[in-house]
């Protein structure tokens, strides 16, 4: 057995032009949420967020032929303008879902005047995540993380 997190961890990181202010609302607020949380031609149709340890967070994934996708969750650390860490492990009040997958640690590290972004994203198994990485996690992830760059200049 190892404990080498890699084995379970997905990472992504980038420099961002904008502040991580703008990239924390991005995350946070449901209305901007929605512009940038899926790959086009994806879309969210239901955001909500309790932004608080223990609070809930619900957003739903829409494909473009109209299957929806609810993710739940619940947030475990809320560092403003910093950092926020979610896992699905819980759907609400520490609730356990029926098969945790993940959890997130999203940062926003000021670097040169933009923002170091990395979502660092660490699975309950091997196999979750190299399932993870074979539905497209680089590529996803990196597209959406294209989408909140755009939106967060623009705020």
């Amino acid at each position: 057995m190892s404990t080498d997190a890699s084995e379970f961890e997905l990472v992504l990181t980038c420099l961002i032009d904008a502040t991580p202010e703008a990239l924390f609302r991005c995350w946070t607020e449901p209305a901007l949420i929605e512009q940038w949380f899926v790959p086009k031609p994806w879309t969210v149709s239901e955001a909500v967020v309790d932004l608080r340890p223990g609070g809930a967070n619900r957003i739903v994934m829409r494909s473009p032929d109209g299957v929806e996708m609810p993710n739940r969750g619940v947030y475990l650390e809320v560092v403003p303008n910093r950092k926020l860490v979610f896992t699905d492990a819980y759907i609400e009040a520490w609730v356990p879902s029926e098969k945790p997958f993940m959890t997130a640690i999203i940062s926003f590290e000021p670097e040169e005047g933009q923002t170091r972004y990395t979502a660092r994203v660490r699975h309950w198994s091997k196999t979750d995540r190299d399932a993870h990485e074979q539905m497209g996690f680089q590529e996803g992830w990196g597209t959406c993380a294209d989408q909140l760059a755009a939106l967060a200049r623009r705020l």
